[in-house]
């Protein structure tokens, strides 16, 4: 973990500017003095299951997903995280060791802030206290809901919710219907709590219906009217 210089620097201050607008001058200098970037590979592992949290995260670039190891060695994606979003600070405001891991789909780039500071600040700062609040109350319903939809959809149903989740999330690329985001097959499978042969199947069925076409990772959405008719009826 190091700082950098300090064109990474200000990039970093101005991926942090919801808080930073919360801050006095003193405290935005310590932030400065106490930001730390760093970069990960794909598939490079950011924080374990298990360990002590002390940092803040922040993505500046690149994607990321947060993860639980289940029984029998299967994978649960529970969350993807998308640049400029903060993650990996619950566990510290729990008092409790990490629940999930998190780890990079790509090459990204992460701002880090021991969290210690930003829970010194909002002792004093109700605002930024507030703020962190409504963080993770928009995560808790997103996390309710993707819970029920992941219990109660049908294969076909929690697949097309995956696809739409990395459309609307990652977005396409310029032919305005390839997903910007190429995923392993497993990986797709861990995030619509299926196995991969499932997912494989399901893939291949969209495939055939022409509701998608398939080029290795790439997924290009075609029938997205239909892939939200899926996504609804479950």
């Amino acid at each position: 973990m190091r700082k950098k210089d300090s064109a990474v620097l200000t990039n970093a201050v101005n991926s942090l500017k919801d808080i930073m607008q919360m801050l006095t001058p003193e405290q935005q200098e310590e932030l400065k003095d106490n930001l730390y970037i760093q970069h990960f590979k794909k598939n490079e592992t950011l924080y374990r299951e298990g360990e002590v949290p002390e940092m803040f995260h922040c993505l500046i670039s690149g994607k990321v997903k947060v993860y639980k190891d289940g029984i029998g060695g299967r994978t649960q994606i529970v969350r993807v995280i998308k640049p400029v979003e903060y993650f990996g600070y619950r566990a510290y405001f729990a008092n409790q060791n990490y629940v999930t891991s998190a780890a990079a789909f790509e090459a990204s780039t992460v701002c880090l802030i021991p969290v210690e500071i930003l829970e010194r600040w909002m002792m004093k700062n109700n605002q930024l206290a507030l703020f962190f609040i409504r963080q993770l109350a928009i995560e808790v319903a997103r996390s309710d809901q993707r819970t029920v939809n992941l219990t109660q959809k049908h294969i076909r149903g929690r697949l097309a919710e995956s696809l739409i989740f990395l459309r609307d999330n990652y977005g396409l690329e310029e032919d305005g219907a390839t997903l910007s985001i190429y995923l392993s097959r497993e990986d797709l499978a861990n995030m619509s709590n299926m196995t991969t042969s499932n997912a494989i199947r399901t893939l291949s069925a969209f495939a055939q219906e022409k509701i998608i076409a398939i080029d290795g990772k790439k997924i290009k959405i075609i029938d997205g009217d239909n892939l939200e008719r899926i996504n609804k009826i479950g």
